[in-house]
């Protein structure tokens, strides 16, 4: 062959193929990564979240992907533990070669999936159930935070509403019971920041570990301090030990918790014990039709859909997950993915909006406070 051949068949090849296409790109399909527990006592969370996933995901493969691309959703199960959290991660980027990561579980094991792996391994996360001020640091503090992207309020943001409500109703003597990992610490200290915004401190601070039912010395600590109210920074089990044993003491103070505890969860281990509970939620009234992004939601999962917190926040997590892979364009890598996130200022996904930038993670700070009501109902 001779010269001009060569060249001819070079420059045929460079003009008629793609250059290397990003890792998890094909002409057909993006894949993305999950690690979120689907087992152990936090597995109920991580089910409902996939589930709602794969469904929007089969919604978008349906009507045509992604320019053409249909979506795969790759999961791990991490059992809510930090190590299995980081392995995952790094089996998701370095031998199943995802794209992107969507999704992710808990305050500790997130940070330390950040730091460790999809922070330096430049691969962009939209969303995950923390409020973790660790996860909002600007990348400007972090470097490893320019890939991730939260989607729900901050922990702050969450103990600033319940303190503000509890000082409204005249109460001064509020303790709090949290779970000792990031997602505990990161609540105890919004609410020992905002109470001293009121000039007040907790009566009493009791903890329980992570995946622990063992409470009896943290109901202890609380019998004897008899507060009016307490703030449980902790997911749905420990939280039901902790009320039914807070009552069986006699004990009748105003229980509040933070929007992770899965409202319908708690009410199915409590049972009409939940009554009364109050808990902040990060993400609009799941019942709530007059909401676009509510109506969507309901009418992805059908008439017979269970209709959760979480399923909810999943679908928002998902939604802003396409609509910034939309504007990547059709020839998508990870820093058009990073760029395109940074872009969306007030984002709306149906009457629910975040907000990124160069220097800007937080994605949102809405709020609200609901209460749980006579047959389960959650009631804002």
């Amino acid at each position: 062959m001779g010269w001009k051949s060569v060249v001819f068949v070079v420059l045929w090849a460079w003009i008629g193929l793609p250059l290397a296409a990003e890792v998890g790109v094909t002409d057909r399909s993006i894949a993305i990564g999950m690690t979120a527990p689907f087992s152990g006592p936090s597995g109920a969370y991580g089910q409902d979240m996939k589930a709602v996933i794969l469904s929007y995901f089969r919604q978008i493969n349906d009507s045509g992907g992604v320019f053409g691309r249909k979506l795969e959703l790759l999961w791990e199960d991490d059992g809510y533990e930090t190590e299995r959290t980081v392995a995952n991660t790094r089996r998701l980027i370095g031998e199943k070669k995802v794209f992107a990561m969507v999704a992710s579980y808990g305050s500790s094991p997130t940070t330390a999936a950040m730091n460790e792996v999809f922070g330096i391994a430049r691969v962009p996360l939209v969303g995950t159930i923390s409020g973790a001020d660790s996860l909002r640091q600007t990348p400007r503090e972090n470097p490893n935070n320019r890939y991730m992207f939260n989607v729900r309020a901050s922990y702050a943001d969450e103990t600033e509403a319940i303190v503000n409500q509890l000082v409204s109703l005249g109460f001064k003597k509020i303790a709090v019971f949290y779970q000792n990992d990031g997602f505990g610490k990161s609540g105890l200290d919004g609410v020992v920041n905002a109470l001293r915004r009121h000039n007040q401190t907790p009566s009493v601070v009791a903890t329980v570990e992570r995946n622990s039912l063992d409470i009896g010395a943290a109901v202890q600590a609380i019998i004897q301090n008899k507060p009016q109210a307490v703030i449980m920074v902790t997911l749905y089990k420990p939280t039901a030990a902790f009320v039914r044993a807070i009552r069986k003491a006699g004990l009748t103070p105003q229980m509040m918790t933070l929007s992770p505890v899965g409202a319908d969860l708690l009410v199915q281990e409590l049972g009409d014990d939940a009554r009364g509970i109050g808990i902040s939620q990060v993400m609009p009234h799941p019942w709530n039709e007059t909401v676009a992004m509510v109506r969507e939601y309901q009418q992805l999962l059908g008439k017979n859909g269970k209709f959760s917190y979480y399923g909810i926040e999943a679908y928002a997590m998902a939604r802003v997950l396409v609509d910034a892979l939309r504007k990547a364009g059709k020839e998508p890598t990870r820093e058009k993915l990073v760029t395109a996130l940074e872009g969306m200022h007030n984002h709306d996904i149906g009457g629910y909006r975040v907000t990124y930038s160069a220097n800007e993670r937080r994605g949102s700070r809405f709020v609200e406070l609901t209460v749980i009501g006579s047959g389960g109902q959650v009631l804002r």
